[in-house]
């Protein structure tokens, strides 16, 4: 493990031994000001790869002299740690992306439920579990992305209309693997039942540019190139080309527009990062402290700001590139529907012949 200057480094889920309940003892931590007393520490299992989310642990850790212990790794291997370690577990906390992923952690009882004010004041009801076993701290919309060349806006309205013939071989998304695209497939059935998804996951594999492979990306830049002309995908990774020193990704961004589906009717879907408490966890009061913060204020702006995600909490800023895509109304429908029906999603997908 390197050790940083900031007092903090990651540590790798590869790199710690599964069943290692010693690790985190071994693990540099965001330390907390000179003077301020210490109050313990907060041990955080997290997929969310992005270092600008650093931030908010060092803003935690000052806050409340709380240090953040982090393991990072990919989800599922997290989830299978989590599982093997059973009560003997360090963590206090899971985090990942996607509401399917809470409800399989869920499902495989990794969370306790957590009864707390602030989180049910300031997150909304449909970004959180019923029973309070975990939160969303942002939302991620998933939307038609389109050629500004090639496509007229006006001529979009929603997720269903997407099998129309006009789109024939237009259509860019990426595989039925993708845990996004299962969500999105689960969300059509709460809305019209199986057979109906069905039908619409038929209508859109007859109109893919090409067999579904690569990142979200790889969909917004094949748009851009025009080897199809609509892509869907998740808001915040357009932004990223904005962004970029790179001419050319700058050009991939102004050759892109995005439109929100849905707005005459359900709202356009999202999805959310979140995070629960873990049922074994040695330092729950540190852990339920930890999610207020994540519903703050300052970290909501965090969050919006580092990963040009949507704030779960009403009234906080977006980043200014996210903003320029306009307002929308969302779907209102509860993220545990998304896990509850993603079996049923993926065997959907399967016999539509979305590879």
């Amino acid at each position: 493990m390197k050790l940083s200057r900031h007092a903090f480094s990651r540590r790798s889920l590869l790199k710690v031994g599964a069943g290692s309940t010693a690790a985190f003892a071994a693990t540099q931590v965001f330390s907390p000001k000179r003077g301020m007393a210490q109050t313990g520490e907060v041990n955080l299992y997290s997929s969310r790869h992005y270092n600008t989310d650093d931030k908010l642990y060092e803003e935690f850790t000052e806050r409340t002299g709380i240090r953040v212990n982090l393991l990072e790794g990919k989800a599922d291997e997290l989830l299978e740690r989590l599982k093997t370690e059973g009560d003997r577990s360090p963590a206090d906390v899971f985090m990942t992306v996607d509401a399917g992923r809470l409800w399989r952690a869920d499902q495989e009882g990794v969370f306790t439920p957590v009864s707390s004010s602030t989180l049910e004041e300031r997150i909304p009801e449909s970004l959180r579990h019923p029973d309070g076993h975990w939160f969303g701290f942002t939302k991620r919309a998933r939307v038609i992305m389109y050629n500004k060349d090639l496509v007229d806006p006006s001529d979009l309205s929603t997720y269903e209309a997407l099998t129309d013939s006009r789109w024939s071989g237009k259509v860019l998304i990426r595989s039925s693997g993708n845990i996004y695209n299962q969500s999105l497939t689960a969300s059509m059935i709460s809305v019209h039942g199986a057979a109906d998804t069905e039908e619409w996951a038929k209508g859109m594999v007859a109109n893919f540019a090409r067999e579904p492979e690569g990142n979200d990306r790889a969909q917004i830049e094949g748009a851009a190139s025009g080897l199809g002309e609509l892509a869907i995908a998740n808001t915040y990774y357009l932004p990223r080309y904005a962004k970029d020193s790179d001419p050319a990704k700058q050009d991939i961004f102004k050759k892109i527009g995005v439109f929100f589906p849905n707005q005459e009717g359900r709202g356009t879907h999202v999805n959310i990062s979140g995070a629960g408490v873990v049922k074994s966890a040695p330092n729950r009061d540190n852990a339920v402290k930890f999610l207020e913060y994540l519903s703050s204020d300052a970290a909501q702006v965090f969050f919006a700001q580092g990963n040009n995600e949507y704030p779960v909490v009403e009234g906080i800023p977006v980043d200014a590139v996210v903003g320029g895509f306009g307002t929308f109304e969302a779907d209102t429908l509860n993220m545990n529907l998304l896990g509850e029906n993603q079996a049923e999603a993926v065997r959907i997908m399967d016999r539509a012949g979305w590879v």
